[in-house]
């Protein structure tokens, strides 16, 4: 029920996803009024009923505690009582965060969990966490991101020993505002099992000096929405000017394979949604303004995720 194209693009990225991974067993839960007759269209899909929804300006936890029946709350219980192995949604995101912690709660020894979201390089990818599930934090906080999304790039991007870089505005250690500069010395200090590779300026996220970037969850909120708007400005652009002279239709022409293999490299709905790590479950934060292809990738993140025991990889290292 939850984003700017629900429930129509929900219903059709569960089919896409239904079609292309067949071993899924995929239930869309909502209003029957508004879902129901759309499910039932689609085979391999399967209705749940939730009564209530919330709406992207409410308050997150007091909309969770007060709309029980509401659809995130169904998903959270359907994961915490074993009926689901993970649930997706492009909702709420503060709700989404909320329902999964009084639901599903915490790994044990996780004291925030964090938000990431894969990013393009130029020699593949890497992970880029908070971006948002925690607007304050404290310098134990980012350690703790630090070792979850390193399980994160192991399990699900491959990489065997990722590097793991802090972003700041400047690669000297003392570089940063206090509460960078007290983990990059804790990291530094305290890193058992990473890989650190020290402070990561913004540039150097996108020329891949690192596998795993952390930031606190405000400043990682604001730099993944710029590089978003940015590369819709850039590509907006692109598409007014060239066509606007007869030289820049023929070579709009000749240029229009290779835009289009940058713009899939780049396009946020490749990457799905993003798990909410420390969840003590699998709960996947899909973007609000998801189509049916970005709601596709959601569910395939979601999948891996489960596939590759991700809760309990990270359960692992919290322990160590």
């Amino acid at each position: 029920m939850g984003g700017d194209n629900a429930p129509a693009a929900v219903v059709e990225g569960a089919a896409q996803a239904a079609a292309e991974w067949p071993d899924l067993e995929l239930v869309l839960v909502g209003r029957a009024d508004r879902l129901q007759p759309l499910v039932e269209r689609r085979p391999g899909l399967r209705f749940r009923p939730a009564t209530q929804v919330i709406e992207m300006d409410e308050h997150a936890a007091q909309a969770v505690r007060s709309k029980a029946d509401s659809s995130i709350n169904v998903c959270a219980r359907m994961c915490k009582q074993g009926e689901a192995e993970a649930w997706v949604s492009a909702g709420n995101s503060g709700a989404i965060m909320a329902a999964a912690l009084l639901i599903q709660g915490r790994i044990r020894g996780v004291e925030r969990p964090a938000l990431g979201s894969v990013v393009p390089t130029l020699d593949g990818s890497a992970y880029f966490l908070d971006v948002g599930a925690n607007v304050d934090s404290r310098p134990e906080y980012l350690v703790q991101f630090a070792h979850m999304g390193s399980v994160y790039a192991r399990e699900l991007m491959h990489r065997a020993s990722p590097r793991v870089g802090l972003l700041a505005n400047g690669e000297e250690d003392g570089k940063g505002d206090e509460l960078t500069r007290d983990v990059n010395a804790r990291l530094r200090k305290n890193g058992t099992g990473l890989n650190f590779v020290g402070n990561v300026e913004p540039k150097e996220v996108f020329a891949g000096k690192a596998d795993v970037v952390v930031a606190d969850g405000f400043v990682g909120n604001v730099a993944i929405k710029m590089a978003e708007a940015t590369a819709d400005f850039l590509f907006r652009n692109l598409r007014e000017e060239i066509p606007s002279t007869v030289s820049g239709k023929v070579g709009g022409l000749l240029i229009r394979p290779g835009v289009r293999r940058i713009r899939a490299r780049i396009d946020w709905r490749e990457f799905g949604g993003a798990p909410l790590l420390g969840i003590d479950g699998m709960a996947v934060v899909a973007h609000g303004r998801s189509d049916a292809r970005a709601i596709k990738n959601a569910i395939r993140v979601a999948r891996e995720a489960v596939a590759a025991h991700l809760v309990d990889k990270i359960r692992e290292a919290v322990g160590r």
